[in-house]
């Protein structure tokens, strides 16, 4: 695949995994009761918050969102429109929590294979590109939940780093072997996928409590 194409599918990934960790900021602002300003920032901050660090690490600067301000552009507008979408949704049945962590687990995948892509083209060693991908992928919803004074999911039971830790490592392997649209193919729905099993289990661990 020539390199402009890889490039173009990169930024589309980053694009929409910025939108969806966006999103899934500013549905927390809203179950929050945060107003739209706040609820914003956390969600602009919860976009980019993974690549900055990546970028600063790998010494990219300008970061990347200073360099192509589609990503504010995306951040910002998606942000609001989910703020505004979450406030009518009902309250007190799960189902804000339960689409903001489904959100979660699409930027979670998408962000981690863009971390290591990123540090391939860095020519970083393959642990440091893995290393790399977890940062990117992880770190955003740390930000979002440290701002919302909620524990963050890396550092509770619900594999989050390890599924970003095993795709990209996974990634690595079937990009070397079938290039990088086959291994994209793969692994974000691989990753997708039992990110969701695990929310779909820790749910319904939450209603055996309640029923307990």
């Amino acid at each position: 695949m020539m390199i402009d194409q890889l490039l173009s599918v990169m930024f589309g990934l980053t694009v929409v995994a910025t939108a969806v960790m966006a999103a899934s900021a500013a549905i927390q602002g809203a179950r929050l009761n945060l107003d739209l300003f706040g609820a914003t920032v956390i969600a602009v901050t919860t976009a980019v918050g993974g690549g900055t660090v990546r970028d600063m690490l790998l010494g990219r600067m300008p970061v990347f969102w200073i360099t192509d301000l589609t990503y504010l552009y995306t951040a910002v507008p998606v942000a609001i429109v989910m703020f505004f979408v979450a406030t009518k949704l009902p309250a007190g049945n799960g189902k804000r929590l339960r689409l903001l962590m489904q959100l979660d687990a699409v930027g979670l995948a998408l962000f981690t294979l863009v971390g290591v892509r990123v540090a391939q083209q860095m020519d970083t060693h393959a642990a440091i590109a893995v290393v790399i991908g977890v940062i990117t992928g992880t770190v955003g919803g740390m930000i979002r939940d440290v701002l919302c004074n909620v524990t963050p999911s890396v550092l509770k039971e619900d594999l989050y780093a390890t599924i970003s830790l095993l795709g990209g490592a996974l990634y690595l392997i079937l990009e070397r072997q079938f290039g990088e649209v086959w291994a994209i193919g793969v692994c974000f729905p691989a990753m997708l996928i039992v990110r969701l099993i695990v929310i779909a289990r820790m749910d319904m661990k939450a209603e055996s409590a309640l029923d307990s």
